[in-house]
């Protein structure tokens, strides 16, 4: 059913010039939110110069009455902060549809440049930061860098139509947002929702899934390949492309793939490459597939060289992750998830590292699961989908973020047969050590390592920094020549890249390793 369309985003993220031409182009009211609230006679520029704790109070209760009056369903412009203060972002999400538009920081100084004034556009940068994760919550996030107002309205469309398809129980998910491939990534607290999953799926499916789950898939014709990333090898991957062409499904099948990691990849690379591509589905089970694996469309085999070395990017129809399945996991299963949920706080800020803290006992020790995962797996589910929208295959740098840890971290699941977030979690703290020295923070690896020794994952990374580990670095796929992007912190929530040379890399990491 149509609703109200909000657009949030930093300033000069373009959202009256895509207001307006979403409400033209759609035949609907248009309003501005710093128009209403300069309805009391004083332009928004002054009154945020002049108290903006009071300006704040003005807002929320101009977005009280806009909402109040949107029975027709406008597209509605809010100022920078809004989504930022109280509750408005929450007050908008239950109204109706939040998107966020995204814009780097200097093209947004770019556009501001001698329009009307911006008392708060002189800390651009630190407010933008803060306000990032905030705007990552919406019900998607559609990129403007670079990019016409048409092709924006086109997206923010495409975003709309994927919202107004899901049933209404499932409208608080988050999409990624890809043109007309755009797709939801809902959490529920149920297991697997086969009403749900045929709406995505159509009519012609086969569920492929590991030993371990397929007692839970409820479904006899299912395929159950060996758990392990042992399964993820072009034997199996040939073994299920037979057993699927020998089932008869045809190139408007679909594949659902129920499972973690190795199930999510390897059948989401079965369906990237059988008949030159057909539909699937994501049901991923372990807090790993949840926030990272099964978004974003990458699938891959491994070879002996290293991990994920042959794969293709095949984004799904769907994913839908089911809280219930988590309590199947095993003990290590359930820890090693921790390895991404840390990876997330590192790159989304101070608020995700407080909430993946909570929830560390749980992760040690079992038991029930805190109230807070939810939020933790929904807030680490938005910055992979705002990501993936933005840099889909890895062409403008900004989805090498997600590799933070994972150069060493493969290295070492690669060598040394731990579990992938253990692996990660061992790579998060390689992250630090060479951000220590590139970056000059010193106290970062010691955070980090008592963060996963309360959740009971490895931590002390020495043991795992053999030559065999340090070799397999410089077949890492992020390897330009003799030097790897690599992904650095700053500080909790400030990442970025830098190109290093591996011998460089090799002496960091341990100095006597003759680099």
């Amino acid at each position: 059913m149509p609703a109200p369309l909000f657009l949030i985003g930093f300033m000069a993220a373009g959202k009256t010039s895509v207001g307006r031409a979403l409400a033209q182009a759609t035949g609907r009211r248009f309003v501005d939110l710093d128009d209403v609230i300069a309805e009391g006679g004083e332009p928004v520029a002054t009154l945020v110069a002049r108290d903006e704790a009071d300006f704040r109070r003005l807002e929320a209760a101009a977005l009280a009455r806009v909402i109040d009056d949107a029975t027709d369903n406008p597209v509605i412009a809010t100022g920078g902060g809004c989504a930022a203060h109280g509750d408005n972002l929450a007050r908008m999400k239950h109204a109706g549809l939040v998107v966020a538009l995204g814009v780097d920081v200097a093209d947004a100084q770019q556009r501001a440049a001698g329009g009307p004034p911006r008392p708060l556009l002189a800390t651009a940068d630190v407010l933008a930061a803060k306000r990032a994760p905030v705007y990552r919550r919406a019900h998607a996030v559609v990129d403007t860098t670079g990019k016409p107002i048409g092709e924006v309205v086109d997206a923010v469309r495409h975003v709309e139509a994927a919202w107004e398809r899901l049933p209404f129980a499932y409208r608080d998910a988050t999409f990624v947002a890809l043109g007309d491939r755009t797709y939801p990534v809902i959490v529920h607290d149920g297991a697997v929702d086969k009403d749900l999953v045929r709406a995505y799926a159509g009519p012609r499916t086969q569920l492929i899934t590991d030993r371990n789950v397929a007692a839970y898939a409820g479904d006899p014709e299912a395929i159950a390949i060996e758990p392990g990333e042992a399964s993820k090898s072009f034997v199996v991957y040939e073994s299920l492309c037979e057993q699927l062409v020998a089932r008869g499904l045809d190139r408007g099948s679909t594949v659902v793939a129920l499972g973690g990691g190795v199930v999510g990849d390897l059948a989401g690379f079965v369906a990237a490459t059988l008949y030159r591509g057909i539909a699937v589905v994501q049901l991923p089970t372990t807090l790993v597939a949840m926030t990272d694996a099964a978004i974003g469309g990458k699938t891959a085999v491994d070879l002996p060289a290293g991990k994920n070395l042959v794969g293709a990017f095949h984004q799904p129809r769907l994913v839908a992750c089911g809280l219930a399945t988590l309590a199947t996991l095993p003990d290590r299963e359930r820890r090693a998830g921790f390895g991404e949920l840390w990876k997330y706080a590192l790159l989304d800020g101070p608020e995700l590292w407080t909430l993946v803290d909570a929830c560390a006992a749980w992760c040690a020790s079992g038991g029930e699961r805190p109230d807070e995962l939810r939020e933790v797996i929904q807030r680490s589910i938005a910055y992979k989908a705002a990501i993936v929208g933005r840099d889909e295959r890895e062409q403008t740098g900004h989805r090498a973020l997600l590799n933070l840890g994972h150069t060493v971290g493969h290295a070492i699941e690669s060598a040394s047969g731990l579990h992938h977030g253990e692996a990660v979690a061992l790579g998060l703290v390689a992250a630090c050590r060479v951000s220590s020295a590139l970056l000059g923070t010193p106290t970062l690896e010691a955070e980090v390592t008592q963060a996963l020794r309360r959740c009971g994952l490895p931590h002390d990374l020495g043991p795992y920094l053999r030559d065999d580990v340090l070799a397999r670095v410089q077949v890492d796929k992020k390897r330009i020549g003799d030097k790897v992007r690599f992904v650095v912190v700053r500080e909790v929530g400030r990442c970025e890249t830098a190109e290093i040379a591996i011998t460089e890399l090799r002496r960091i990491l341990r100095p006597d390793s003759g680099a």
